[in-house]
């Protein structure tokens, strides 16, 4: 049963759905001066929902020691922050707006859906 699709009906009425888009982290490349370049998969559209941190959402991010604008993010699916197993970085979020967000975890995580904690980007 997906709660996800359940609960997203009611909230929708007061905090719409929107589409972004996600590039999933695919490991990284050494470039010719040796740097290390995040690769990411093509991007998908994905619907999803934005809403504020909740206590607990803030103290695990927190305990990241993660710095500026933070939201969290539902989504139907299953994306990453930081895999170290795999050697992949933080998924990637793009808004409706085009501002850059980067999954720094994962705060729940279920069968068909999840959401994540999010930072944003600078472009940098």
């Amino acid at each position: 049963m997906n709660l996800h699709n359940i609960a997203s009906g009611v909230i929708s009425a007061v905090n719409p759905m929107q589409t972004w888009t996600i590039q999933a982290s695919t490991g990284s490349t050494t470039s010719g001066d040796g740097r290390r370049v995040p690769t990411y998969a093509d991007p998908l559209e994905v619907t999803c929902q934005a809403q504020s941190l909740q206590y607990n959402d803030i103290a695990q991010m927190d305990g990241l020691n993660v710095q500026g604008i933070k939201s969290k993010i539902y989504l139907n699916g299953h994306f990453n922050g930081a895999v170290r197993a795999q050697g992949k970085g933080g998924d990637l979020l793009t808004d409706p707006l085009g501002n850059v967000w980067l999954v720094v975890i994962v705060l729940e995580t279920f069968p068909d859906w999840c959401s994540l904690g999010v930072v944003l980007q600078d472009g940098s």
